[in-house]
């Protein structure tokens, strides 16, 4: 998610799962748009892999009518993100960024 955030931020995400299906699905996947989101996908890695992107959208995933969240790295060039897998699943969203702090940020001084 660079240049937004870097290696050694520390980012404090609140836990969320939205359910792929109910009367309330499109308007809680509405509310993540424009937010920092963190994302577990499978891959050759494994399905412990957690990612940092940015939901840009919520679409239509399937013919089924099944909502997906579109995302986003902020690193146009080098992201892998919804540019490549199209729309995930609601249920890969494990997270909402909170907090971030930054690496080199002052640090308190000692008593």
């Amino acid at each position: 998610m660079a240049p937004g955030y870097n290696d050694g931020d520390w980012l404090l995400f609140r836990n969320i799962s939205i359910p792929d299906t109910g009367s309330h699905v499109a308007t809680r996947a509405g509310r993540l748009i424009g937010k920092v989101i963190l994302i577990q996908r499978n891959s050759a890695i494994g399905s412990d892999f957690l990612q940092v992107k940015r939901a840009l959208d919520v679409q239509v995933r399937d013919e089924e009518g099944a909502l997906g969240i579109w995302v986003e790295g902020d690193n146009k060039i080098h992201s892998t993100d919804s540019r490549t897998w199209g729309p995930i699943s609601l249920h890969e969203v494990r997270g909402v960024l909170l907090f971030r702090y930054r690496k080199g940020a002052a640090q308190p001084t000692g008593l």
